[in-house]
């Protein structure tokens, strides 16, 4: 068995275990949801199918396995998580379903996304109920409400960047990073911060354990604008080259356009086109200007700061372990 295998088995059994603890609570939370938002959140989520038959495929839960580590982490019980865990992930969820009507997206999780099945308006409206949802589960559990409603704005704030740049031609590498930050760092920071605070950890605890969330949070960035490039569409879902085929301004479209060469001059003649373009032949040119290697190599930064951070703390042993073998499943999965 290769590292990669070994990580990855590792990793499948800390979300597992995840899952199991926090699930129960989030089935308990969509069931007080009224049809047909219901029965759209658990399409969605991957428990049914649209007559509401149940189905095996789920979503990886990374957002409350982190909730719940954090919590044990530093020192509180896996139970007390399980609110953050459910609120976060709704949170989630509320921006999945949202992100696939505004790019497009025909497919999630090798089914048809919910817009595509059940229609715009009510999977924006589903998205809406569940962002209410959390909100009041937070702060209906003593949690600060603060803390979501802040990396929603910044969620949101980052989704938007990610939006106007489809109509830009100028966009640099640290805008480009500073909107991943927002779209993807935030919820996986509160994620953390908000199941420390469960957990009754310090205001530094609380702090670095965010920290070390917006670290993981932007690998998963990183990495998941890498298969929206170079991913096997077996395996993550998605069309092959799905960012390119939307002329997505991703990690690493934007490091190869902006990296000064023939090469990425070629790129940005071909991807501000409005032609029709081959997407396999946009992707050599990616990797051609860079933009593969670049990734990869901030994606090795980003775990070797996330697992810094985690080890200048005091936190219990076994959590802590799980945290960083999540790191790795960051910057070493297949979708």
């Amino acid at each position: 068995m290769t590292a990669v295998h070994e990580v990855a088995e590792q990793a499948a059994e800390v979300l597992a275990r995840g899952r199991t603890l926090v699930e129960p609570a989030m089935r308990e939370a969509v069931d007080s949801l009224p049809d047909p938002v219901r029965l759209i959140t658990g399409y969605h989520m991957g428990w049914w199918d649209r007559e509401g038959a149940s189905t095996p495929s789920a979503g990886k839960a990374l957002r409350p396995t982190l909730a719940v580590l954090a919590a044990e982490a530093v020192g509180g019980r896996a139970e007390d998580a399980v609110p953050a865990a459910v609120a976060v992930e709704l949170v989630h969820n509320f921006s999945l379903l949202h992100d696939d009507v505004m790019d497009g997206d025909v497919l999630r999780r090798h089914r048809p996304t919910a817009w595509h099945l059940f229609g715009n308006g009510p999977a924006v409206l589903t998205g809406d109920v569940l962002l209410a949802l959390a909100i009041e589960l937070v702060a209906s559990n003593g949690l600060p409400a603060r803390m979501v409603t802040s990396a929603v704005l910044d969620l949101l704030d980052g989704q938007n960047s990610d939006l106007t740049f489809e109509s830009r031609t100028d966009v640099t590498l640290s805008e480009c990073v500073a909107m991943a930050v927002n779209k993807t760092g935030a919820l996986v920071r509160c994620a953390c911060a908000l199941g420390a605070t469960a957990g009754g950890g310090t205001p530094e605890q609380i702090a670095s354990l965010g920290l070390f969330g917006e670290h993981l949070g932007l690998a998963f960035q990183y990495m998941d604008d890498f298969l929206g490039i170079w991913g096997d569409p077996a395996a993550t879902g998605k069309p092959a080259h799905s960012d390119l085929l939307n002329r997505k301004k991703s990690l690493p479209v934007v490091a190869a356009l902006t990296a000064g060469t023939r090469t990425a001059a070629a790129l940005a003649e071909s991807y501000h086109s409005p032609a029709p373009q081959d997407p396999a032949h946009l992707a050599r040119l990616v990797e051609a200007a860079g933009g593969r290697s670049w990734t990869l190599d901030r994606l090795a930064q980003l775990r070797n700061q996330a697992t810094a951070t985690l080890t200048a703390l005091t936190l219990a042993p076994a959590p802590t372990a799980s945290l960083i073998t999540l790191t790795h499943l960051a910057t070493d999965r297949t979708r």
